[in-house]
């Protein structure tokens, strides 16, 4: 049976529909973006999401300039991802998040950059 790909949004690798993961770049989200809160689909340039009303553009941990709140900053291109706390989980969340998306647990202050 064929499968169709599409373009990571990040890189242009071609991708598998249901793949999480880009094999080239590493994104988590290939296809779109999503508000790091809620996991919304959001549009990048969107001021605010939508879904729970956080506001999409932060200052970097890094650089400490305004970006779009995604895995890397707009401007310095480093990643903006935290590792859960909770070791049975250990999913990369976005680094402003005080619970994980994946698992619920807090993520403990002392682990953040």
């Amino acid at each position: 049976m064929a499968t169709y790909k599409q373009p990571c949004i990040h890189c242009g690798e071609f991708v598998e529909r249901d793949a999480r993961l880009c094999p080239r770049c590493q994104s988590r989200s290939p296809f779109g973006y999503q508000c790091p809160s809620c996991l919304k689909p959001v549009e990048k340039g969107q001021a605010i999401c939508s879904g729970c009303g956080r506001s999409l553009y932060v200052l970097c941990p890094n650089c400490g300039s305004e970006t779009f709140a995604a895995e890397r900053c707009d401007v310095c291109g480093q990643g903006m991802m935290i590792q859960c706390t909770n070791p049975r989980c250990g999913e990369l969340q976005f680094f402003e998040n005080t619970t994980c998306t994946a698992c619920g647990k807090k993520i403990k202050i002392k682990d953040r950059r």
